[in-house]
């Protein structure tokens, strides 16, 4: 696994002032750091939201996915977490943008870290979700949505995907 660069090239201007970026080390990494104003910019980690529905039949809810990373694979109904959002209503509006069913969370089911290099949330939270209405559909960034048997899935993306539906099939 690559270890994460705290120190981005791709970061070269001052978000504050505009002034051009030098490495250095602040505490135990390296760090872009303003030299005019004195600005540290510091990695921040993506944050996904996600909620597993599980109907009566026992059947979990996945949408196919349309934008990458991961196009043409299964997962979760889920999205990013902006600054600011609260984390169960953000988790509960990607539902229903997804897969068209208006749910409500029961609980939060686990936090996941991704790796890296399967780009997306490196942090997901995952809630407990029921439908409470709606149609299903797929919308949004799916181009299918649909209820399926933990025996009969189809491929599906994302390390916390894999591992939410694994803690499923334990008794």
């Amino acid at each position: 696994m690559n270890k994460p660069n705290s120190a981005p090239d791709n970061v070269r201007f001052c978000t504050r002032c505009g002034a051009a970026m030098q490495a250095k080390l602040v505490g135990d990494k390296m760090r872009k750091v303003c030299p005019q104003c004195g600005f540290i910019h510091f990695t921040d980690p993506k944050v996904g939201v996600g909620v597993l529905v599980v109907n009566e039949a026992g059947e979990v809810l996945l949408v196919r996915r349309t934008m990458r990373p991961e196009i043409g694979r299964w997962s979760l109904p889920a999205g990013y977490l902006d600054q600011g959002e609260e984390p169960t209503v953000t988790a509960v509006r990607e539902v229903q943008e997804e897969t068209g069913l208006h749910v409500t969370i029961e609980g939060l089911l686990d936090v996941y870290h991704n790796p890296p290099e399967q780009g997306g949330a490196s942090i997901f939270i995952l809630y407990r979700g029921r439908v409470v209405g709606g149609e299903l559909k797929a919308g949004d960034d799916a181009d299918a949505a649909a209820f399926f048997r933990l025996d009969a899935l189809p491929d599906v993306a994302f390390a916390s995907t894999q591992a939410a539906i694994a803690a499923l099939r334990k008794p």
